[in-house]
């Protein structure tokens, strides 16, 4: 009998994961239908527990309150929901007739979800969700400070899926969360895949694993409150997320960033509607005890409420108080608040104008937030537009608190609770991860076209050769022939007259290497609609539909929109030398 705990945890692992793998297999039968009736009885039955899981959540970590724990658990178990319904997830996912090729999804096997402390219940509902609607199987690793309440999440969730016909084993969650447990379960040889939401060295451990992973980066978020911005709504929806189950989600605002002449303004709106501005003493104080080793936050101070915090940093405030707001001087390592603070404490930073707020906002992601998530306030949609061109991150948020926005709660980002954040990041991806990212696509594709049929360059001159060799000597009707046959196999339609015309220049010239081919009356094409911009979802629809994008070197396309392009097999974005196609 076993009785080292190493050695337990291990085992365990290595049980669920075979469970999962044998009842996975089983599952890859299962219709359309079937996978639908197993994630809707799932959700169901998790909205229906999600108050309670939101208290025992709060109770088990100390962080975040239940209230905002519960809005999380409905966004995975209500809003997700929703935007599954109707989405192709098993067999047949699309017949591109034209193209003569059908898309065929193919599901990766076990997935290895390792979970946070500052969101058990709800990343749990989430990931549990989007894995088994991509036909999968699930093993969930749960944070240690959060496995009592992250396995009775799943333990809801499996009685539900049992109950809707799923294969025994199918979801499972470890009971003895340990370091090694969770390095075997992502390196076990039947795990397909890891989803790991956690620290930074969680996330590198998934990466560097030797399996496909979406690991997601700290967030560090920069909001800029514009000059055209009502000043007081900004202010009160900057509280609204900043003050979130007390600022736990990754994509939190951090850093307020405005223009000198608004500061008294923000200030004063500040105070109004909840927060306390704190003064220089207070900051320095609040410096000392949010972080440790530089800007390492305090695991004892996440997640808390303004009071307690103010209180561990030795000063008290009024009652009612939902943040803490502290100006800064700057953004970097010298200034610690300008960091990922995990807790209702806001930094803000004034500057002297609009080009230096968008420097600062920049620093803010480059200093632990890169490819994230940022915000900004403005009535300007062209300086929306260039704060989403200029930010290294992969959701810019437009008038929206971040934490609700980013997850798909105030904007029509995908609900989520992993938040990739793209190459710049050592991630995999910068989307909000949804069940087609757990899948694969198979292609069955058709014969449309011989090789010479592909590669015209390569048959006209064969096809011309042919004329004079195996059949006797070169004749005008045989090169006529041959001519026809190329201008077919493009497309092109000729008067005979003109074919003729063609072929008795070719036979006045032929053995002359300084002869020009005659032009050939072709009709017109169709001119193109040359697009001004282009974004990453621009490229993802022309993808999905079949399409190809028309750009000039004017055009706008984003460093996502370009890598994303690039990644396709046949090519997207079309390259026009003038605007004429517009």
């Amino acid at each position: 009998m076993l009785h080292d705990p190493d050695l337990l945890t291990i085992q365990e692992v290595r049980t669920k994961v075979e469970k999962a793998w044998a009842a996975g297999e089983k599952y890859r039968s299962f219709s359309q239908e079937q996978v639908d009736a197993i994630v809707q009885r799932m959700a169901e039955a998790a909205r229906g527990q999600a108050a309670k899981l939101a208290a025992m959540a709060v109770e088990e970590t100390g962080y975040g309150n239940a209230a905002d724990k519960l809005a999380k658990n409905l966004l995975a178990a209500e809003l997700l929901p929703q935007r599954l319904r109707g989405m192709k997830t098993v067999g047949v996912l699309r017949e591109l007739a034209e193209e003569r090729i059908t898309e065929i999804a193919a599901p990766l096997g076990v997935v290895a979800a390792v979970l946070p402390t500052t969101n058990p219940t709800s990343t749990a509902i989430y990931k549990s969700l989007i894995a088994l609607k991509a036909g999968n199987a699930i093993v969930i690793s749960p944070h240690p400070r959060a496995k009592g309440c992250t396995c009775a999440t799943v333990e809801i969730l499996y009685r539900a899926a049992i109950a809707a016909g799923a294969p025994e084993g199918l979801l499972q969650c470890l009971t003895q969360p340990t370091l090694e447990a969770t390095n075997t379960l992502m390196r076990h040889p039947k795990t397909a895949v890891i989803l790991a939401t956690g620290g930074g060295a969680m996330v590198k451990a998934a990466y560097a694993s030797g399996k496909p992973a979406f690991g997601v980066g700290p967030g560090n978020v920069p909001v800029l409150v514009d000059t055209s911005a009502d000043v007081d709504a900004a202010v009160g929806k900057l509280l609204s997320g900043k003050s979130f189950d007390h600022g736990t989600l990754c994509s939190s605002e951090q850093t307020v960033v405005a223009e000198t002449s608004r500061r008294e303004a923000i200030l004063r709106a500040l105070g109004a509607q909840g927060a306390h501005v704190c003064t220089p003493e207070q900051t320095r104080a609040l410096e000392k005890v949010l972080f440790s080793r530089g800007t390492a936050v305090n695991p004892e101070l996440v997640g808390h409420s303004a009071a307690a915090i103010a209180e561990a940093a030795g000063f008290a405030i009024a009652s009612g108080v939902r943040v803490l707001a502290c100006e800064i001087g700057g953004i970097g390592k010298e200034h610690p608040l300008s960091a990922e603070k995990l807790s209702p404490v806001l930094a803000l930073h004034f500057v002297a104008g609009w080009p230096e707020a968008l420097a600062a906002c920049e620093a803010v992601l480059r200093f632990h937030g890169l490819g994230h998530t940022c915000g900004i306030y403005t009535q300007d949609e062209a300086r929306a537009r260039e704060y989403g061109l200029r930010m290294p991150a992969h959701r810019i948020l437009v008038n929206s608190p971040t934490p609700q926005g980013s997850v798909g709660i105030t904007t029509n980002l995908f609900p989520a609770m992993t938040l990739g954040c793209g190459a710049v990041a050592g991630n995999s991806t910068g989307d909000n991860v949804t069940p087609l990212h757990l899948l694969n696509i198979k292609r069955v594709a058709w014969a449309v076209r011989e090789p010479h049929e592909a590669l015209p360059s390569l048959g006209q001159p064969a096809a011309v050769a042919s004329a004079g060799t195996g059949g006797g000597p070169v004749t005008k009707a045989r090169v006529i022939a041959a001519v026809e046959r190329v201008l077919t196999a493009r497309g092109v339609t000729t008067a005979p007259s003109t074919t003729a015309s063609i072929v008795d220049r070719f036979l006045a010239r032929r053995g002359s290497a300084a002869a020009e081919p005659a032009p050939v009356a072709t009709e017109p094409a169709p001119r193109p609609t040359i697009v001004d911009f282009v974004c990453e979802n621009d490229v993802r629809e022309a993808v999905r539909h079949g399409r190809k994008i028309h750009i000039c070197p004017k055009s706008i396309v984003t460093p996502a929109a370009r890598d994303l392009a690039g990644q396709q097999r046949d090519e997207v974005l079309i390259l026009h030398r003038s605007e004429k196609g517009k």
